[in-house]
């Protein structure tokens, strides 16, 4: 429970203690301990450990640490080659490094260089604390409801959270769950912990047959968002017995499952559907007959699609207004086609109002910017794995007139549907949210120290200076050599024109003029339940700059070829450092991101630092090295420029809407806008209030 509101909320549950007399010295001992890892208590928190006594101090201290130095990424060894770097890879000469790494080579990652360690100077880093704050059982219940009530898909740990709340805690389901995704999830959730869930419990769940394919999926662990195949599991006779009846009451299911066609067919050898009899389910068992006979099934988008190829747009515009969501999809389509656009912005100013919030904002969004001369168009396509796509932009124009209207019938639409909603008061928004951009899709995303959306930037620290990334990994079994894993770290160095100019990694240890060093190539993770190993690559920004660097581009290659969700145990973050030759080489106060190397990919880019505007840049990509140079050595930085430079120049170049926009607009529809933030009832900054890592609140409260 703890561990959630940590991670979401930096609250803690705790009960009043025993204590007669406050133990102050106990309670400062370790607020003094935490804030060696960037944490410190409120008084609330301080006034409530007060009433501990000793005993209960302790055990609160110790469930207390190890929760935060997971998430700082201090649960685990730092065991760098050498143990005195950067300074003995800056400073040792090519031919001892490069003889270094031979024999580290040759002894399949078991010898390391003889180095005895140095005492290190105290960190003299400037560093800010995370205030932890007193938590209610309140606090559980807004987590679960703003989770259920997302309108975007949900991340991995966003999941996992959700199935804890659900089973540990006694929580109330909200009446709606907007997302179909969601839906899903909490369906399987209810049929896993309600032991007599019936049909008709599940029916508000199901609406259509797709819905159910995606409940059958999430009880199959499979993606719900349908974009991949899935193993669909056996069925107990029960289960069939609901999704069967599930699918009966949901109206005209044809259509529907044609669209999934090979999957449903796939999931009729587990329902079983003949043998409940034609009687019973006669609609179901009909419609599995079509889809194995290939009968001919009439469906609206092939209706839809004839009428629009034969340029019949009139009639194709009638059917897409019953349809106002497919009728928003296509507002381009049938802007650049047809001569009659004034038809056209009429039928999606009378439907505008029915479609959904996240659909309306990035309407608006890419009609804001339709006018615009773009290069290229950028998507991230729907699936488990985030990868960056991108084609030549070969759109027609439109006219800026026609745009405008639409972004117009846009607002005014979200505008409505928001000024329905509970007045928000008075309202102080940063302008730093503009760099942030909206959660509307987060089931690709990593587990995290900070919850960020792709391509969002954050600013660099105050005191940073230098940038020390660090990757941690086990092998994936208990042997010395066996189920050997060797990840890479590497950065890459571009201009502003995406022109290669030089990299750092494990063949090439450092560069004098980037002021740029790697800590060693490690081959091998060690035991699986050992300590691990890790490697470091420090980056002066300043340096850089001055030698006409502007984007650097951290990547992590999984050597050995396993997919980062089948290793045990990965991470990758970074530091923010104002002098990297004082202190540990890790720092946990000084951590900024952490992430966990979990996507089903060999190649990750976690983030870009773009130099000159001082911004990081938040990518949390897996990158496909098919056609990666074998010359250069296959999985690594040298074999894959041009695809990173690509995917890193569209990430970049992406156009999403951003948080000030969305915030903007629920200050106009139902608050006032107020310029200090002392008189504000609703604050919306970096550092306090609600901050743009509070996605779970954008998802389920303000989209």
């Amino acid at each position: 429970m703890n561990e959630i509101l940590l991670r979401r909320k930096n609250k803690v549950i705790l009960e009043k203690g025993s204590a007669a007399v406050a133990d102050c010295r106990a309670v400062a001992t370790i607020m003094k301990n935490v804030e060696a890892l960037g944490y410190t208590f409120s008084q609330a928190l301080t006034e409530r450990l007060q009433t501990f006594d000793r005993s209960e101090l302790l055990r609160f201290y110790q469930e207390l640490l190890p929760l935060l130095k997971g998430l700082v990424g201090a649960d685990v060894v730092y065991r760098p080659m050498y143990p005195n770097f950067p300074e003995s890879v800056m400073e040792e000469d090519y031919a001892r490094l490069f003889l270094n790494a031979v024999f580290h080579y040759w002894s399949e990652g078991r010898l390391y260089p003889y180095e005895e360690k140095n005492e290190r100077l105290p960190l003299f880093d400037e560093t800010g604390v995370s205030v932890l704050d007193l938590g209610t059982p309140q606090d559980m219940q807004d987590i679960f409801t703003l989770l259920c009530q997302s309108k975007t898909s949900l991340s991995q740990t966003d999941k996992e959270d959700l199935a804890w709340l659900f089973e540990h805690e006694s929580l109330v389901l909200p009446e709606e769950i907007p997302l179909k995704e969601n839906a899903a999830l909490v369906g399987k959730l209810y049929l896993e912990n309600v032991p007599a869930a019936q049909a008709a419990q599940l029916a508000r769940f199901c609406r259509t047959a797709t819905d159910v394919l995606r409940l059958i999926t999430a009880m199959s662990d499979g993606d719900i968002s349908l974009a991949e195949n899935t193993r669909f599991r056996s069925f107990k006779r029960r289960e069939r017995r609901i999704l069967m009846a599930l699918l009966a009451g949901c109206g005209s299911i044809e259509e529907d499952m044609l669209r999934y066609k090979n999957k449903w067919i796939r999931v009729g050898e587990r329902l079983h559907p003949s043998e409940y009899g034609k009687a019973q389910f006669a609609k179901v068992t009909e419609a599995f007959y079509k889809l194995r006979n290939d009968v001919k099934i009439e469906t609206f988008a092939g209706k839809v699609t004839r009428a629009m190829e034969a340029a019949d747009y009139s009639s194709a515009l009638c059917m897409l207004k019953e349809r106002p969501g497919e009728l928003a999809r296509k507002l381009d389509l049938l802007l650049r086609n047809t001569d009659d656009k004034e038809q056209v912005i009429a039928a999606f100013g009378e439907t505008a109002g029915a479609v959904s919030t996240p659909v309306l904002l990035q309407v608006r969004e890419h009609f804001m910017r339709r006018t615009e001369k773009t290069d290229i168009r950028v998507f991230f396509p729907k699936g488990s794995l985030a990868r960056c796509h991108y084609i030549e932009n070969t759109l027609p124009d439109i006219e800026k007139t026609y745009c405008d209207r639409i972004v117009g019938i846009c607002e005014k639409a979200l505008m409505e549907q928001y000024g329905k909603r509970g007045l928000l008061g008075r309202v102080y928004l940063s302008e730093a949210f503009r760099r942030f951009i909206v959660p509307f899709s987060q089931r690709s995303a990593g587990k995290t120290l900070k919850a960020v959306t792709r391509g969002s930037r954050m600013p660099f620290g105050q005191h940073t200076k230098a940038f020390r990334a660090f990757i941690w990994w086990t092998n994936t079994g208990e042997g010395e050599t066996p189920d050997r894993v060797d990840i890479d770290l590497s950065a890459a160095f571009f201009d502003e024109n995406w022109r290669y100019l030089e990299h750092v990694s494990y063949t090439n240890l450092r560069s004098a003029k980037y002021r740029a060093c790697h800590s060693g190539d490690i081959v091998n993770g060690g035991p699986k339940s050992g300590a691990g190993v890790s490697e470091f690559l420090d980056v002066d920004i300043d340096s850089a700059v001055e030698y006409g660097a502007r984007y650097i581009v951290y990547q992590v290659y999984n050597y050995t070829g396993q997919k980062y969700a089948d290793i045990p145990n990965a991470k990758f973050g970074w530091m923010g450092r104002e002098d990297v030759k004082s202190g540990e080489i890790y720092e946990p106060r000084t951590v900024e991101q952490r992430m966990d190397l979990a996507a089903q990919s060999t190649v990750s880019i976690p983030v870009i630092f773009d130099c000159v505007e001082r911004e990081v840049i938040w990518c949390d990509m897996g990158l496909s090295i098919n056609g990666c140079r074998a010359d250069c050595g296959g999985n690594n930085v040298e074999s894959n420029l041009s695809s990173v430079a690509a995917v890193c120049y569209s990430m970049v170049h992406i156009e999403k809407p951003n948080l000030y926009d969305l915030i903007d607009l629920h200050i106009r529809a139902r608050g006032r806008r107020v310029p200090d933030r002392n008189d504000a009832d609703i604050v919306f900054d970096l550092e306090s209030g609600i901050t743009p890592f509070d996605t779970e609140v954008f998802m389920g409260q303000y989209l």
